[in-house]
């Protein structure tokens, strides 16, 4: 979910009276969801909601000590403005860290002057490690700027690759989201080029990865408690959420529950070798269905592209099969980008840089520095839940 709040143009009325700053609790999660839905951002069911914290391993070590966000409260007792809090935990040289990560940020017109209070008092908490702001929207760049947000130096974050899947279903979203009429009508003969331009350029990763074996998986078992212990001995120096098998049912139990994450692995002799998740993420207001890579962890360096690439291959006939209009990739390495290109890709520019993060203490924002220490993927902040 875009964490920013809406801004309208033309003259914004504002409130004569200041608003109340407090902590969001449970109970408010009614007036939240309205506020989300008045500006088009989409939320969670209530369920879905707790779930993020409730059933937060990181969140029930420190539930007393950790709020779970911030509203704006006129008056009359109306929430006017809300911002998300998300505890979550990260590895470093062996040390476990304390990560947050915002959640819905979005004000009500009359109150938008305020907006900066609650994205303050989220930076000014004194027990987070890390800072971590995935879905930065470019609404919402500017205010992060100010709180000297830093760009992740690793990753394509203000661009995508992606494969059309579906060239019917994905024109006709393409001519709503352009408010164009006759959609459906128009998407069949506008789709053929699509058509033809596919069958002149390979849609497939060829040969490259055909000798590996992929294999669905129904949910996280055993597997990937010990896949875990052996990632983060092997990746000590690189900062990595925390992959136990327990916090992966927990960040993607909602979406197994939808069908909407795709799990696969390659296995050794000896268990695990790598997977991959892949998670749904439409856009409904145009009728879009879209699949996303969220994360990809291997054990085997030298054989990681190999991988991969057989996993997004698994992925994209998947997508064929199931009519779903695009594969996306978001924060691609270097070296990644150039092994999508075999694929033949289209690109998508974004309008701003989506993964920003602030270090809490000066040690660790040095060692933050150097891109080594880094492999950002969607599964870190708030981007795949």
């Amino acid at each position: 979910m875009s964490a920013d709040s809406q801004t309208q143009s033309g003259a914004v009325p504002r409130s004569s009276k200041s608003p109340r700053l407090r902590e969001v609790r449970f109970e408010d999660y009614c007036q939240m969801a309205a506020l989300t839905a008045k500006f088009h951002l989409q939320t969670e069911s209530y369920p879905g909601w707790m779930h993020l914290w409730t059933n937060n391993p990181a969140y029930r070590e420190i539930k007393d000590q950790f709020p779970i966000g911030w509203v704006l409260e006129n008056g009359d007792g109306v929430i006017s403005g809300y911002l998300g809090n998300i505890p979550l935990h990260y590895e470093l040289e062996g040390e476990k860290l304390l990560a947050a990560t915002t959640r819905a940020w979005v004000v009500d017109t009359a109150y938008r002057t305020y907006s900066p209070l609650l994205l303050g008092t989220y930076f000014e908490q004194r027990k987070v490690d890390l800072f971590l702001n995935t879905t930065i929207n470019a609404q919402a760049a500017p205010a992060y700027a100010i709180f000297q947000g830093i760009q992740v130096p690793v990753g394509a974050w203000d661009r995508t690759r992606f494969w059309i899947t579906s060239p019917r279903g994905f024109t006709e979203s393409l001519l709503r989201k352009r408010g164009w009429t006759m959609a459906e009508a128009l998407s069949y003969p506008l789709s053929a080029a699509i058509l033809l331009r596919d069958q002149f350029r390979s849609g497939r990763f060829q040969e490259y990865g055909n000798n590996v074996t992929v294999r669905p998986s129904a949910g996280f078992d055993d597997r990937f408690d010990v896949f875990w212990a052996d990632l983060r001995t092997k990746k000590r120096d690189v900062l990595l959420a925390v992959r136990s098998r327990e916090v992966l049912q927990w960040h993607f139990e909602f979406a197994l529950l939808q069908n909407a994450a795709w799990i696969y692995v390659v296995e050794g002799k000896s268990g695990l070798l790598a997977y991959a998740v892949f998670v749904r993420q439409d856009n409904p207001d145009v009728g879009l269905t879209r699949v996303r890579l969220a994360d990809f962890q291997c054990l085997e360096q030298e054989n990681a592209s190999r991988f991969q690439t057989a996993m997004l291959q698994a992925a994209l006939d998947r997508c064929r099969q199931e009519s779903i209009h695009m594969l996306e990739l978001i924060g691609l390495s270097e070296q990644m980008e150039r092994e999508v290109e075999r694929a033949s890709p289209r690109r998508r520019s974004l309008p701003n840089w989506r993964f920003c993060y602030k270090a809490g203490d000066p040690v660790l924002a040095k060692k933050l520095k150097s891109a080594t220490a880094w492999e950002p993927s969607l599964f870190d902040g708030d981007s795949s839940f």
